[in-house]
């Protein structure tokens, strides 16, 4: 195993294991949208939080190692088959099926092997340090407690209770196991785990941010089954270029400056520990509410383009509904507001423009709920897009900056490889 080094980015093979959780993110989506609960919903977040905590892992470690040198490979195509293996079992995640492996169970050992490769690593790498390799002994506990709550979430509920009461027991102790390993992993990790690179751990992010979004633009093209079942019909076109702004937009508020003004905050953030807390808060935590509302987002075009795409459908289709108001409008507003947590996190300035967004869609909610499809998905694509607009707008000077100082720093960098490149290749 090879270490990190400071000037390293995302390699090819984190990109195959991204590749993984493209299917993850389409399973939950329609797993999800198949029954349409809020325990369901609940159970989905439970579900991402934890895949979430799979990729983070892999991510730190890409960030202390080289993920394609030495054995590295070897054990990230173990990583991704189980990673898949966990995606493919989450129909029967909270319960077991007939025939078949047993869900819950085959899930939970997916999980272990996901993070036992993970930490093993990390052991390994700090194999000669005494004081290090105690702390990561506490620390490979983690997942194997969580993974014994998740077999008893499995196991237990069955027997002490019967319908919805069961599952809320269920789903209370994966939020039991969750809440071990998100904070046990921050307690005992935060003198144990550095950032080797700043660019690496910020490429991560926006990379698995990016396969969210496009997450969204693969459940316009699947959700209505019209390229196979159903006629493309004038309201699903509509429909799927409102989506398409919708997504356009979200990647604009994230990528346009905040990513790169995150990240170049976390290069001159020097000090160690105050690094990994600005890693931790605006990366691991703030992001994760990011892929949440993303995901929810997609859930609701899924639904809706159903619905508009089936034949004697409304032109502008059926009254949207509560429920799926929280889902599509609380999945754009939860976005939005993560952006304004990270940006007064990293960048300690409050952006207004979609914090006033958030507002304005929860005042707007009575209303957008006995509102036709199409036009509920048509004020929040006016909201979105008026937000991006008005965010560039006002950003101005600090947009200019930072956009400068990262087209300063692609340009040394390629000058730098090409030089290489002519003296060695």
């Amino acid at each position: 195993m090879r270490p990190g080094a400071p000037g390293s980015r995302t390699s090819r093979l984190e990109l195959f294991y991204d590749l993984v959780f493209v299917f993850a993110f389409l399973t939950v989506t329609n797993l999800t949208s198949s029954l349409a609960t809020v325990p369901n919903l609940f159970g989905a977040l439970l579900v991402l939080a934890l895949l979430w905590w799979c990729w983070t892992g892999f991510a730190g470690l890409g960030n202390a190692v080289r993920a394609d040198q030495g054995v590295m490979p070897v054990i990230g195509f173990v990583t991704a088959a189980a990673t898949f293996l966990l995606a493919l079992s989450m129909p029967g995640a909270f319960r077991d099926g007939p025939g078949g492996v047993n869900g819950p169970l085959f899930f939970a050992g997916c999980y272990f092997v996901v993070r036992a490769a993970q930490l093993g690593v990390l052991g390994w790498t700090h194999r000669a340090d005494r004081t290090r390799l105690r702390r990561w002994a506490l620390l490979a506990v983690l997942p194997v407690v969580s993974t014994g709550l998740l077999v008893v979430a499995a196991l237990v509920p069955p027997r002490v209770a019967d319908g919805s009461t069961q599952g809320w027991i269920r789903l209370g102790i994966w939020l039991l196991a969750l809440s071990i390993e998100y904070v046990g992993g921050v307690t005992l990790g935060r003198a144990y785990w550095t950032v080797v690179s700043a660019g690496h751990w910020a490429d991560r992010h926006a990379l698995i941010l990016l396969v969210a979004l496009g997450e969204s633009i693969i459940a316009l093209g699947f959700g209505p089954k019209f390229v196979t079942e159903l006629p493309l019909t004038w309201p699903v076109v509509a429909a799927a270029l409102l989506g398409v702004a919708v997504a356009a937009a979200l990647w604009w508020a994230y990528f346009d400056t905040l990513a790169l003004a995150v990240e170049q905050t976390l290069h001159r953030t020097r000090e160690p520990t105050a690094r990994r807390r600005l890693a931790r808060d605006a990366y691991t935590y703030l992001h994760l509410p990011m892929i949440a509302g993303v995901i929810f987002l997609s859930l609701g075009l899924e639904d809706l383009l159903a619905e508009a795409a089936a034949p004697g459908a409304p032109a502008w289709g059926p009254p949207l509904g509560w429920f799926w108001i929280v889902v599509l409008w609380g999945g754009v507003g939860l976005y939005l507001l993560s952006l304004v947590a990270c940006g007064l996190r990293a960048l300690r300035v409050v952006r207004w423009p979609p914090l006033v967004a958030v507002l304005l869609l929860a005042v707007l909610a009575p209303v957008g709920a006995g509102l036709p499809e199409l036009v509920a998905l048509a004020v929040v694509a006016v909201v979105c897009v008026a937000t991006v607009v008005t965010q560039t707008l006002t950003d101005g000077g600090l947009r200019r900056e930072v956009r400068r100082v990262a087209l300063e720093e692609e340009r040394a960098i390629e000058a730098e490889h090409t030089r290489w490149r002519g003296r060695h290749l």
